[in-house]
């Protein structure tokens, strides 16, 4: 090689060091410099993590606040990093939607999704697109004196009562019978039954239906709602046949549907009870015709050639009667839902709304329950006209007059502990078990053990299931074993204490169960047998039940704990069936309906009701 070359070569590297040189090379920058860049930077992580209003904002906006934010954060050279720091942490943090508030905003979404899209209304109602504006007038008003009261007085009352309302125009609460204008044989007919006067629901909820409103009525177990539509109805069917006498199969004028046949007929024999009052201080009669499955539809049928006031029905017996146009809802005015979350809940809205399709005309519809979750009310809602909603507790509380009693028994020793928890009080007692079988089982073992009880389930044939109530109500028996049937309305005025063989899988049921004791302001008591085969979020459920309603949890209950646990605080709890140990977001009893629905896409029952004749 010669010497220039090697000069040529020795330069190109030279020239290549300096060049690498030049690619590190990191020019310097001040102190001062370099903190503001930080801000900046920061301040944009800060804009663009936090859900601030930039959404929706034009662009020209967007760079104008970045300008600004720049010119704030080059102007603070001055205040220390820390405090800047500091400074943007605040920031963010109020900027940032808190925990709670997601919770609720997701919640909110899940109800919406599963909330019913169609009205609770019948088919040709829908499908003419009618819509009521204005609720049914009656001739019924409150008292003068009353009326001329201040509105500041009727929330007075309200309020020492806990009595809660919502709607336009609530009619004022009226505190005595007397100032509900009602006759003096059902006057009468109260004190016999030793009703003096109206418990909270009563208070508001009668001046409301006379009043002509539509009604969605909400108040614990034992608290009077059944009197709330049956006095009502009375004197409106009283009204109907002074002015033009029923003639021969008209009618009936008011509708009342239950969910089971004894509490079907448990509300009829009420109705006859206070229409026999008022024949015989010489007022006309008032015909009431029950029907119900289980039993000959003869006895309904007699009744309804005559011209019927009054229907009483189970939903099942009712559109086997419309259908096979034994009975016509052409005059009827009044529709009443007892237990009314229970036939509008899963599997039943079908049905209520083929018996709303029947009505021809406007009706005043009064829906009733002790527990009614907020899914089913905003759903009840669509059925009705300016609704008033009265509600005495929390929906789905349980009675305040009921001690509970939670104790822990291993699946073995259940029947044999049963013995001992029937020493705690003297008889009546009512038992409550999950399942048919267990029924059959302790009823025989009571009778092998001396006991007088009796049991009913739906197995059962309806003979059978009404003279076992009778004797038990009647006190010619000491135990009733029963399923859910008779948990729902039932009325045993002489029950101290209920026991529950096992957790129901649904805590609305717990809450109906233990309601068949301290009833009309007298006291109970609820024992519950529970063990590691009862599901934890039942168990969740009846911890914060227990502490609601200020009772004792015991320890194994107490140390129980969820993560929604930290949202126990943000209100009623689920908002889907009414537990208060878990949110919407976890619901069992949705999950259950999803995953009940996803597997029956596609599928088509081609024998049911509406189903063409395949």
């Amino acid at each position: 090689m010669s010497a220039s070359s090697v000069k040529r070569y020795r330069r190109d590297s030279e020239k290549s060091d300096a060049e690498e040189e030049n690619d590190k090379y990191v020019p310097y920058v001040p102190v001062r410099e370099r903190k503001k860049q930080q801000l900046l930077k920061l301040g944009r992580i800060v804009q663009l993590t936090a859900e601030a209003s930039a959404v929706g904002k034009s662009s020209s906006e967007n760079e104008h606040e970045e300008e600004s934010t720049e010119e704030s954060w080059g102007r603070k050279f001055n205040i220390s990093l820390l405090d800047q720091h500091t400074e943007l942490k605040k920031i963010a943090e109020a900027k940032k939607i808190s925990a709670v508030e997601k919770q609720l905003k997701e919640e909110e979404k899940i109800l919406e999704s599963v909330a019913e899209k169609k009205a609770l209304m019948g088919v040709a109602e829908l499908a003419k697109g009618i819509q009521y504006e204005d609720p049914i007038k009656t001739s019924w008003t409150p008292p003068r004196y009353i009326l001329a009261k201040p509105e500041s007085r009727h929330e007075k009352i309200r309020e020492k009562l806990r009595i809660l309302t919502e709607g336009e125009n609530v009619p004022p609460p009226l505190l005595t019978f007397r100032e509900m204008k009602l006759p003096k044989a059902v006057l009468a007919a109260l004190a016999k039954r030793n009703i003096k006067k109206p418990s909270p629901i009563q208070v508001q909820g009668i001046p409301a239906v006379l009043a002509g409103r539509d009604l969605i009525g909400i108040a614990f177990t034992g608290s009077g709602k059944t009197l709330v539509f049956v006095l009502p109805i009375i004197m409106f069917c009283l009204e109907q046949e002074l002015r033009l006498p029923f003639i021969k199969r008209e009618g009936p004028y008011g509708l009342i549907i239950c969910p089971s046949r004894e509490l079907a007929k448990q509300t009829h024999d009420i109705i006859q009870y206070y229409c026999r009052h008022l024949q015989e201080a010489g007022m006309p009669e008032i015909r009431t015709v029950l029907a119900i499955g289980g039993v000959p539809v003869n006895d309904a049928i007699a009744i309804i050639q005559q011209g019927a006031h009054i229907m009483v029905a189970t939903p099942g017996r009712l559109m086997d009667m419309l259908d096979k146009k034994l009975v016509n809802l052409d005059v009827c005015r009044y529709l009443c839902m007892d237990e009314a979350d229970r036939m509008i809940d899963m599997g039943f809205e079908e049905d209520v709304r083929t018996i709303f399709s029947y009505f021809k005309g406007q009706r005043q519809t009064l829906l009733f329950s002790a527990t009614m979750p907020k899914k089913i009310q905003n759903f009840a809602k669509s059925a009705l006209v300016k609704p008033v909603t009265i509600n005495v507790g929390r929906a789905g509380a349980a009675s305040m007059n009921v001690t509970q009693d939670v104790e822990y028994v291993k699946q073995e020793a259940k029947v044999v502990y049963l013995l001992e928890c029937l020493q705690k009080t003297p008889p009546p007692v009512l038992i409550f078990a999950e399942k048919k079988q267990d029924v059959d089982a302790i009823h025989e073992y009571l009778l092998l053990k001396g006991v007088e009880a009796v049991a009913i389930h739906g197995g059962k044939d309806q003979e059978e299931r009404y003279r076992s109530v009778e004797s038990f109500r009647n006190q010619e028996k000491d135990v009733l074993v029963a399923t859910d049937v008779a948990s729902k309305g039932l009325d045993f005025p002489d029950v101290q204490h209920v026991i529950n063989y096992d957790m129901p899988d649904d805590i609305e049921n717990y809450v109906h169960r233990i309601g068949r004791t301290g009833r009309s302001g007298s006291k109970g008591l609820a024992t519950t047998f529970i063990n590691k085969a009862t599901e934890q979020f039942v168990l969740l459920d009846l911890k914060h039940l227990l502490i609601e309603a200020k009772q004792k949890v015991p320890p194994f209950l107490g140390e129980l704990c969820s993560e929604t646990e930290k949202y126990a605080d943000l209100g009623d709890g689920c908002s889907y069936c009414g537990g208060l140990g878990h949110r919407i977001t976890e619901c069992p009893k949705l999950e259950a309906v999803q995953s009940k629905q996803a597997s029956n896409i596609g599928r088509r029952d081609y024998l049911s009701n509406t189903a063409a004749d395949y």
